[in-house]
């Protein structure tokens, strides 16, 4: 039955007076009914031209300068203007206050709906979900961003663009490898951050390893060589973050180089809880988007034919293709996270015996959002799906496991179907693709030839015989050698330590400058 409000707006023209009244009707619904807890919101509009640029640089409101935000803005574009891509409706930035860009050329229900997405949904996912809470600092990222961007710039000025570029390109190369995947005692802050990078910079502080002073320099000294377990607890090996151990061992780094590592290191920590929580997060959103734009037309504050607009664009959104749909490339976020969030709806509203065994902690508890809410604080894709996954949505979407395997000769193989050990093995497969312990290289430095030729040396575990592009390792292991300044080994081993490849990089001469 339909509520008796004033229409937010009629047609599909807007002004920011009315856009003001969308965001408070917005809020009324996610706070007032949803019991939503968000960052303070910022709402800036953009141009087409303004969402490619944010496209270039991972969609952050400012940023230093670097060639390859340049080389992304000039592809993007030239698929935009030939009509090959379209642009996202908004972007949504994981900062308090939460900002979040809307392209002017959207309708005045496109505008109601992305701010119901991005302004409500995601605003409330980062500020509650764990990952986000470990691993960023909202209340700073701009701050930093501000500083990052004028520390670059006056180190072009004082040691020249080529040598920042060349610092900047290694650590971008890096940059999947320059991540803490595991707490440490205290939660990041990047205004503390700042803080001491200002004063490493005043100072001018030696950043040398003190271990160094133990290297041979030469057969006429001798010096006492460390024993390897002594040696690697100094250096405190094995270390999987590569670009912390670089920053702070890497011999014939500069401190303006450390710190752009530093600088580097922390952007890719900030991007590292979106990454494992891209079903969860846009999950999220469209089941927060959609539940307030069905309240905003019970509410008679969305006209019959604003809101079937909404509908043709949610519909398109959540659009899932089939295995045999030449559309077909992945799972869409969008569509698993939504079919799943709605799936939980009915499990704590409507369940059956299957429900209540699946999941006898949620079936039937009656409160939607309340579980829900938990649900978005405490669980990333991987976890998300491993638990909540139900036997009926894995009918629905008519799931089915492949068994790919070489030595088999009659083809590939079925080897889960819907039965009760076949649900189970589904969800654990589906969750396993989500799983960055399993879906990215684990790479671990391992030790420092301190005795011979400093050599620094790797080591990669390979995963089900997932090996590393030979041609990408290469090129990756050159950057990392040009940081060292001398060579680097990698030795990729399988679960039995068998080695399978090795690779040996020796720096480019006048990669660092001095």
């Amino acid at each position: 039955m339909t509520e008796s409000h004033e229409l937010l707006f009629e047609g599909a023209d807007w002004d920011f007076r009315q856009l003001q009244r969308i965001h408070d009707a917005c809020q009324e619904i996610a706070h007032g009914e949803l019991g939503l807890d968000t960052y303070p919101n910022q709402i800036e509009i953009i141009t087409a031209e303004q969402m490619l640029d944010a496209y270039s640089s991972s969609g952050m409101p400012l940023f230093y300068k670097h060639w390859s935000f340049g080389k992304r803005f000039a592809h993007h574009e030239t698929f935009y203007r030939k009509g090959l891509m379209g642009l996202a409706y908004e972007i949504v930035i994981n900062s308090s206050p939460c900002i979040s860009y809307l392209m002017e050329e959207n309708t005045a229900t496109m505008q109601t709906l992305v701010i119901a997405h991005a302004a409500f949904g995601h605003n409330h996912f980062f500020k509650n979900n764990y990952l986000f809470r470990q691993w960023t600092d909202a209340d700073g990222i701009l701050d930093y961003l501000d500083f990052a961007k004028g520390y670059v710039a006056s180190c072009e000025e004082r040691y020249g663009r080529l040598a920042v570029e060349m610092t900047l390109d290694a650590a971008h190369a890096l940059m999947s490898h320059g991540i803490d995947r595991y707490p440490g005692k205290k939660n990041l802050d990047l205004r503390l951050e700042e803080k001491r990078a200002r004063e490493r910079r005043e100072h001018e502080q030696s950043v040398f390893n003190d271990l160094w002073r133990t290297v041979p320099t030469g057969p006429a000294k001798s010096t006492e060589i460390l024993n390897t377990e002594r040696r690697r607890k100094l250096l405190g090996l094995p270390q999987e973050n590569i670009l912390y151990f670089l920053e702070k061992t890497a011999p014939r780094l500069q401190p303006w180089q450390r710190e752009l590592l530093r600088i580097v290191r922390h952007i890719a920590q900030y991007f590292y809880p979106q990454s494992q929580t891209k079903v969860m997060n846009e999950g999220t959103a469209t089941y927060v988007h959609y539940r307030i734009m069905n309240r905003l037309h019970q509410q008679g504050r969305l006209s019959d034919g604003n809101f079937l607009e909404f509908l043709q664009s949610h519909t398109n959104v959540v659009f899932q293709p089939e295995f045999d749909d030449q559309r077909f490339s992945d799972f869409n976020p969008y569509a698993l996270g939504f079919a799943m969030m709605q799936d939980i709806e009915r499990i704590v509203t409507e369940p059956d015996d299957e429900d209540r065994e699946w999941f006898p902690d949620i079936a039937g508890a009656g409160d939607v959002m309340g579980v829900l809410r938990q649900v978005w604080a405490n669980y990333r894709d991987e976890s998300f799906i491993s638990q909540f996954l139900s036997p009926r949505l894995m009918r629905s979407w008519r799931l089915f496991h492949l068994h790919d395997d070489p030595e088999f000769s009659e083809g590939i193989q079925v080897d889960a179907i819907h039965d009760a050990r076949g649900y189970r093995r589904i969800r654990r497969e589906l969750a396993r693709q989500y799983d960055v312990g399993y879906i990215d290289p684990n790479i671990e430095v391992m030790d420092v030839d301190l005795a011979g030729d400093r050599r620094l040396m790797l080591r990669h575990v390979v995963v089900k015989g997932a090996q590393l592009n030979e041609t990408d390792a290469r090129r990756v292991l050159q950057h990392l050698a040009d940081l060292w300044t001398y060579d680097v080994s990698l030795v990729e081993v399988d679960a039995k330590d068998n080695v399978l490849k090795e690779y040996v990089v020796s720096p480019r001469s006048l990669a660092v400058a001095a």
